[in-house]
């Protein structure tokens, strides 16, 4: 899957690879709205255009790099089944795939996820083994099943297959944008490994080279920033955790940092207080329920850590699997 980008630069992930995704997925991703709140415009005193991903399957964007990963599986391949490790999104992005397409799913998850998402992943039929995260490597765990089975390891962001089909969402929302006479002059969306806004930024940036692009990460996960500053991968060790539980990675990944570097304007960090602002905002305001780290690119424009006023911005909203009970404290101004 590599090729060249529009600029004529080597990429891993082209955007025939996303078109290509686009095509697999059709039928079976949902097209997610892309809609502006007036509030929200006159607020920032700018055209602000949200992506619902909290509307995809398995209510986060990961369906898409789930499904077009699965589905480009061999008959054996599919026999001997998938393994995953994740918090939550991608575990049931990959469990719903796996279950659509007719395969076994093993999804090895750390026992403080959420408990939603846990749920959640074993209700759409994957087997789950939990792990202790200060004690264990979920990498290890992962590898030593997938070889103990023959099955096949599907990562959450270090993968061609599955950045192109996160960058299907990118596609979407020129597509949309065109339809209500908009040119996005920004994007933001979450960062953790990065295969989201590798691959949204790749097929934005083909149809539109004027954009720029700004990933939010939490401000106690800042090894994207830290890694932009340096010109290359920086691995961190945090101090403790975020509320963005979908967005604790402590690196970015290794196919996706050269696109990030090459198409990124930039990435700013989002503290727990200013997300759980940005989430009463959705809810009280715009009438979302978002998800923590669904909601750090809201929380970038409502700090004013990336601008708007006078510009038009897209912001995908990752995801809506929100734990009931922190989702209550949130909107009780508990944190």
């Amino acid at each position: 899957m590599t090729g060249k980008n529009v600029t004529g630069e080597p990429v891993s992930v082209t955007f025939a690879d996303i078109e290509a995704a686009a095509a697999r997925i059709k039928g079976h991703a949902v097209e997610t709205p892309l809609i502006e709140s007036p509030a929200l415009n006159e607020l920032l005193g700018g055209r602000i255009l949200l992506k619902l991903e909290t509307l995809q399957r398995v209510g986060a964007f990961k369906f898409r790099g789930a499904y077009n990963r699965l589905v480009q599986l061999t008959p054996d391949e599919r026999q001997r089944g998938v393994v995953a490790f994740s918090s939550g999104n991608h575990a049931q992005g990959v469990a719903l795939a796996a279950r659509l397409l007719g395969m076994p799913a093993l999804i090895v998850m750390p026992s403080d996820a959420p408990a939603m998402k846990v749920a959640n992943t074993r209700g759409y039929g994957a087997e789950i083994r939990l792990y202790d995260r200060l004690k264990e490597s979920r990498e290890a765990i992962a590898a030593e099943i997938a070889a103990s089975r023959g099955a096949v390891v599907v990562p959450a962001f270090d993968d061609p297959h599955i950045i192109a089909g996160q960058g299907t969402a990118g596609l979407e929302m020129v597509r949309q944008a065109k339809a209500v006479g908009a040119t996005f002059d920004t994007v933001l969306t979450p960062a953790s490994g990065g295969g989201l806004m590798a691959g949204v930024s790749e097929a934005i940036r083909t149809l539109s080279p004027a954009t720029q692009f700004w990933a939010v990460e939490p401000a106690a996960f800042d090894d994207l920033a830290l890694s932009l500053k340096a010109g290359e991968r920086v691995t961190i060790k945090p101090a403790g955790r975020s509320l963005c539980d979908a967005l604790e990675s402590p690196s970015p990944g290794v196919i996706n940092f050269p696109m990030l570097k090459r198409n990124l304007a930039g990435a700013v960090g989002i503290t727990d207080v200013e997300v759980a602002e940005a989430m009463r905002y959705a809810f009280s305001t715009l009438k979302l329920v978002i998800e923590p780290g669904g909601c750090v690119g809201l929380a970038a424009l409502l700090t004013g850590k990336v601008a708007a006023r006078g510009k038009t911005v897209g912001v995908v909203l990752s995801g809506g699997n929100v734990d009931p009970e922190l989702f209550a404290r949130v909107i009780r101004g508990e944190i």
